[in-house]
């Protein structure tokens, strides 16, 4: 038996919510709120929440001092090369462990998701050392594909448990109408498993997108994406807070923009959710 909703705790739950919500995006505001500031105010004690001297001084200094489209420009590269790279490995690999399951699928779905509780720092000299043998330090193309791999645990997992909801029956039917593996994958599957796709890789390009660790460490200049944008404003002099605030707010616009617009389907993915 449900249980009633009164007013009284709505109410409640609404204002826990939006208390919850406005505690989480608070430092994202306070950063955006900074990036406006002088550098004096920026540091001040106490700090002014909304009463000081708007300025948008810091944006221009910024975009005269670095070349924010070309760093914009290597982080869609990357983390759109690495979300398609990673959908094109992952479906196949998905597929298989749903509907053609085998005594050890979980056992491998579980070790894949270990890899990520790995530290990245311990196998940083190896894949450097690769980098450097193959020539593909600093290069795009490197930053796709080992970023891929990174998140290719959480693509597999996402996916194989929507194609888990969908009834097996369907892909029978198909293959009793003479339809091919890939016929039942590109024609059957896939259109009805289209909100957990775009789930999966609307999440997988903001991890690909916010990821700082690998393009810190394999990037110097020509691949660099916007998270080496942000470090570069941390310097041995120190911290320029108002300048380094324009530049994470310059960096982060682009994901907010596809989050809010996306936020229907990220919630379902992040929930696992259905597919109808």
């Amino acid at each position: 038996m449900a249980r009633a909703v009164t007013p009284r705790r709505k109410a409640f739950s609404t204002a826990a919510a939006w208390t919850i919500g406005l505690l989480l995006f608070f430092p994202i505001l306070w950063t955006i709120l900074t990036s406006f500031k002088t550098e004096a105010e920026a540091i001040a004690s106490p700090p002014s929440f909304l009463f000081f001297d708007w300025t948008t001084e810091n944006y221009g200094v910024v975009q005269e001092r670095s070349n924010y489209m070309r760093f914009l420009w290597n982080s869609v590269i990357i983390a759109g090369g690495s979300t398609i790279l990673g959908i094109i490995v992952a479906v196949p690999a998905a597929w298989s462990m749903a509907f053609v399951p085998s005594a050890r699928t979980k056992d491998i779905l579980l070790w894949m998701l270990s890899t990520k509780m790995l530290p990245a720092v311990g196998v940083l000299y190896p894949i450097y050392l690769i980098f450097i043998e193959l020539g593909i330090l600093d290069t795009r193309i490197g930053l796709v594909v080992v970023l891929m791999l990174i998140n290719l645990p959480i693509i597999v997992w996402m996916l194989y448990t929507y194609f888990r909801e969908i009834p097996g029956e369907i892909l029978e039917a198909a293959r009793m109408d003479g339809a091919a593996l890939w016929q039942e994958i590109t024609s059957v599957l896939a259109p009805m498993a289209v909100p957990g796709i775009a789930s999966t890789l609307l999440l997988n390009f903001i991890l690909a997108w916010n990821e700082a660790f690998w393009t810190l460490n394999l990037t110097a200049a020509t691949a660099a994406p916007l998270t080496a944008f942000i470090a570069s404003y941390s310097s041995p002099e120190g911290l320029f807070f108002a300048k380094l605030s324009a530049a994470s707010t310059m960096a982060i616009a682009p994901i907010l923009i596809l989050g809010w617009f996306s936020q229907k389907q990220l919630v379902r993915g992040l929930t696992f959710g259905a597919v109808k």
